[in-house]
């Protein structure tokens, strides 16, 4: 991780330690570069040289406006303006990982085609700090693209419980007879 990433990462939560929304700012952050990461029209937006900075930042403010807190939004716009908005879902990858830290946990990032109630999540992060041995903290990405099932990302370690993954084992399975 570079050093340009890690400066933005901890700026952002000293911003919100500031004002004690650490993890709020930490959880719209995560969900604004999982956005970034599968919209290519945002990014290539945002990221547009030929863009004026103002209708970029009218952009972020239409996007995030009431919905976030303005530290987020108020971050968003900085990294647009010093030109990093291509590293922005690894800064919020990174602040996602120094946000949990802080509190002693790892975090597992979960890719699920619904949306996820709480007492899954919270029975997903015990199944993975007991595969792991770590405190686990999860986030959750829907991503439409899973049929079913999960795929959880802790480290650079990935459980793929998903229907896609069943079924390409039980093609290799099939094949093997």
């Amino acid at each position: 991780m570079g050093a340009v990433i890690d400066g933005y990462a901890r700026a952002a939560l000293e911003m919100g330690r500031g004002e004690e929304v650490i993890d709020q700012v930490s959880d719209e952050l995560f969900r604004l570069g999982r956005l970034f990461e599968t919209s290519d029209e945002l990014r290539s937006t945002l990221a547009n040289a030929l863009i004026p900075f103002e209708r970029k930042e009218g952009i972020i403010n239409d996007l995030l406006g009431d919905k976030a807190h303005r530290i987020t939004t108020g971050f968003v716009t900085m990294v647009s303006a010093a030109g990093r908005v291509n590293d922005l879902p690894e800064i919020t990858q990174r602040i996602t990982e120094l946000a949990a830290s802080t509190r002693a946990k790892t975090v597992a990032e979960v890719r699920s085609a619904l949306e996820l109630d709480s007492d899954t999540v919270r029975k997903l992060e015990d199944r993975l700090s007991q595969t792991t041995g770590l405190a686990i903290e999860a986030k959750v990405v829907v991503d439409p693209t899973i049929i079913g099932g999960i795929i959880a990302r802790v480290g650079d370690t990935v459980y793929d419980g998903s229907v896609l993954a069943r079924l390409r084992k039980l093609r290799e399975d099939v094949q093997k007879v």
